[in-house]
């Protein structure tokens, strides 16, 4: 499963630039998610930004002060060369619409259409930034994407915050968290499964915060044990998320911590998305973090000394 962040969205972007015409006057996106590219592309080449409606009824957004430039004061009355941009097309139906939209409104205006992500299979008239075999999912999206239906989520880091270590105390001050923490997002596809390290006896105290927000979900997954201690002890919080996941026909985890994504993808056998990064986890691969704590380990015992010594067993004390 192909996974792209805002941040690889910006590389592609700017990687790309160069294959874009030169004389383009106004970039336009096409709602939503197309805002997202055009905006980039127009911070980039310092151009005036737009929308379909506003590209056809001949208005752009408003520019500050500290990027002022003559060219950012468009007149759309008057023939342009417009970029209009999507972040990604699958089927092409959103592009075939603003495409119609276009040519029976746009008058002598010359239009040019990208797609950042397309499949191999995509044959519309447009610019591609980059090609994607097989199933995507993207930072911008993914919990709005109809995947979260056959997908497991974690709750605490990805539908809420974390609980600080004074709320987290397994009695009433966690009650009292778990009914009035604000969501992040609430995704606007049905969930299929909640998989979460909460305790059971918090079961009916989640499900009324789930009510209350909005949540829509199959089922509810919780840790079957007495209390926090005991999970704590047992050490089973990527097991418990880990073996659910390889028994049921998910296919992706959605995960809020870096280095319990990837113990939960070497567990299962499938990919997990950890939101922290963002980075899609496969299985048996170590975490970036992993990496990032062994470089630094290594670079703490690797000291002027610990060189010299290498150094001598390697050619010898006298040379």
């Amino acid at each position: 499963m192909q996974f792209r962040s805002v941040a690889d969205l910006n590389r592609t972007v700017l990687s790309q630039l160069h294959r874009l015409p030169d004389d383009i006057d106004v970039v336009v996106g096409i709602p939503r998610s197309g805002m997202l590219p055009a905006t980039l592309v127009s911070l980039h080449l310092n151009l005036p930004l737009s929308d379909i409606d506003g590209f056809l009824s001949g208005k752009i957004f408003r520019s500050g002060d500290t990027r002022r430039h003559p060219r950012l004061d468009v007149d759309l009355s008057h023939p342009r060369h417009a970029l209009v941009i999507d972040d990604s097309a699958l089927t092409g139906a959103s592009l075939r619409s603003a495409q119609n939209r276009i040519a029976a409104a746009a008058g002598s205006h010359r239009v040019t259409y990208c797609i950042v992500y397309a499949t191999h299979e995509f044959r519309q008239d447009a610019i591609v930034l980059e090609k994607i075999r097989g199933a995507r999912v993207f930072e911008w999206n993914v919990l709005h994407h109809s995947i979260i239906s056959k997908s497991c989520v974690d709750i605490d880091g990805v539908l809420c915050h974390d609980p600080t270590p004074v709320q987290n105390d397994d009695g009433s001050a966690y009650l009292e968290f778990i009914g009035s923490a604000r969501p992040f997002q609430i995704p606007t596809k049905r969930i299929g499964w909640l998989v979460t390290n909460r305790l059971e006896k918090y079961r009916s105290a989640t499900e009324s915060w789930l009510r209350k927000v909005g949540v829509q979900y199959d089922h509810l997954i919780m840790l079957d044990l007495p209390d926090a201690e005991t999970r704590r002890r047992l050490g089973v919080h990527a097991l418990h998320k880990g073996q659910f996941y390889k028994s049921c026909p998910a296919d992706l985890f959605v995960e809020s911590e870096l280095n319990q994504a990837q113990e939960i993808a070497n567990i299962s056998g499938k990919p997990v998305l950890s939101l922290d990064g963002p980075v899609m986890c496969l299985p048996n691969t170590m975490s970036v973090r992993s990496i990032r704590e062994g470089s630094k380990r290594l670079a703490k015992r690797w000291t002027p000394t610990a060189t010299k010594q290498v150094i001598k067993r390697l050619i010898g004390i006298r040379a």
